[in-house]
C-alpha cells in the first residue's frame, strides 16, 4: 500500500464558525483571521494505491460553481484535484474508488463535474463512490441547519450515474482498509483507518480538522452535536496517544499529519510534519 496527500487548493471560512465557542483571542493564535474575520484552510485528500485499487478520499470543492458562490469562499492556491492527480502520476480514469468521509461541499465538490453542455456527471468515470446509506438519507433531506452544505449537483449525480454504493451494505473489499462512524460533525461521517506499514493512520475528515481542533473545547459551530463530537474526540484521541495513531488533517493549512500523547492538559500533539515523514 502507498499513501500519498492530494492537495485541492485553500479557502476560507469564518474564524468564529470553525472555533465554536473558543474566543477568538485564543484561536487568532492559531490560524490568524483576515480583516473579515476568515482564516485559510486546506482541502487536503488522499490517494491510496492497494490491491490493484487507486482510490481517492474526498474530492474538494471542485471547479464547477459560478463565481458568486467561490466569492464566499475565497478559493485561492495553485493545487487543483486533478491538477495535482496528474502531478502524482495518474489521470482521473485511473481511480477506481472514491470514499467520501461526508457530502458537505468541500468533501464532495470535485466528485462532479459540469460538462461543456451543462450535464453534470461523475468526474471520474470508471470510479465506485462510497458513503454511508444513512448519511445519504441525511445528505439528501437536510436539517435547515445544513442543507446549505449539501448541494443536489454535488450529491444526486452519483446516484444517477449508477456509481453509487455504500459502505454498510457492501465492503470495500482493500486489506488494511477500515472505518470509524461519528455522528457529532454530521450523522454517519466514515473516517479512513488505514494500517500501513504496522502503522495505524486515521484520516480526521471534520473530527479533528485541523492540528489546532485536538483540545476538547475546539468544535466547530458547524456540528450538528458538538457534545457528541467531544465525547468522539475523546474515544479516538485516547486510542490515538496510546496506539501512537497518524493523524491526518484535512482542512489544516500548514500541518497534514501527527501523532499524539498524553499530557497533563489532556491528549496533545506529539511529533507533526508532511505524511511522508510518518510512513
Amino acid at each position: 500500500m502507498t499513501i500519498q496527500t492530494i492537495d485541492t487548493g485553500f479557502f476560507k471560512l469564518d474564524g468564529g464558525a470553525m472555533f465554536g465557542v473558543v474566543p477568538k483571542s485564543l484561536w487568532n493564535k492559531l490560524n490568524p483571521a483576515d480583516e473579515r474575520n476568515l482564516c485559510t484552510w486546506a482541502m487536503r485528500c488522499l490517494l491510496i494505491e492497494a490491491d490493484n485499487r487507486l482510490i481517492l478520499v474526498d474530492t474538494g470543492l471542485g471547479d464547477k460553481q459560478d463565481a458568486r458562490f467561490f466569492g464566499h469562499y475565497d478559493l485561492h492556491g495553485d493545487a487543483s484535484l486533478l491538477g495535482s492527480i496528474r502531478k502524482a502520476g495518474y489521470s482521473e480514469t485511473d481511480i477506481t474508488d472514491v470514499l467520501l468521509t461526508h457530502l458537505h461541499f468541500d468533501h464532495v465538490g470535485g466528485a462532479i463535474k459540469r460538462e461543456p453542455e451543462g450535464e453534470l456527471v461523475p468526474t471520474f468515470p470508471n470510479a465506485m463512490y462510497w458513503t454511508h446509506s444513512d448519511h445519504w438519507q441525511w445528505a439528501t433531506h437536510p436539517n435547515p441547519r445544513e442543507k446549505a452544505s449539501f448541494l443536489s449537483e454535488n450529491i444526486l449525480p452519483l446516484q444517477e450515474s449508477g456509481q453509487l454504493t455504500f459502505l454498510d451494505q457492501k465492503p470495500v473489499g482493500v486489506s488494511g482498509l477500515d472505518f470509524i462512524y461519528v455522528d457529532g460533525h454530521t450523522e454517519k461521517m466514515a473516517l479512513p483507518k488505514i494500517t500501513v506499514n504496522n502503522q495505524t493512520m486515521l484520516f480526521c475528515a471534520d473530527l479533528l480538522p485541523s492540528s489546532a481542533h485536538i483540545p476538547l473545547p475546539y468544535v466547530m459551530s458547524y456540528d450538528v452535536r458538538p457534545l457528541l463530537t467531544m465525547d468522539e474526540k475523546v474515544s479516538v484521541l485516547t486510542q490515538a496517544a496510546a496506539e501512537n495513531w497518524i493523524l491526518v488533517f484535512e482542512h489544516d493549512p500548514v500541518t497534514e499529519a501527527a501523532t499524539v500523547e498524553r499530557t497533563e492538559k489532556g491528549v496533545r500533539i506529539k511529533d507533526k510534519g508532511a505524511l511522508r515523514e510518518f510512513i
